[in-house]
């Protein structure tokens, strides 16, 4: 698979989705705050499924990086 979540796309997607789990164990939000898992997941690979699909990449093209 190839990265199509860049760093600042990357930092935020595991912010919200620690953050969504912490409130979900804390029993401020009810289940939906496991969802934060999703987003958690796609920030720590780098990979976003519904990116590939749409053809979208957040990455920062790296110079001499054959397309």
């Amino acid at each position: 698979m190839k990265r199509n979540v860049g760093g600042v796309d990357r930092a935020l997607r595991i912010t919200v989705g620690l953050v969504l789990i912490g409130l979900a164990l804390s029993g401020v939000v009810g289940w939906w705050g496991w969802l934060g898992l999703l987003p958690l997941a796609t920030g720590l690979m780098g990979w976003c499924p519904p990116y590939a699909l749409l053809g979208w990449n957040t990455c920062a093209s790296k110079s001499g990086d054959a397309a």
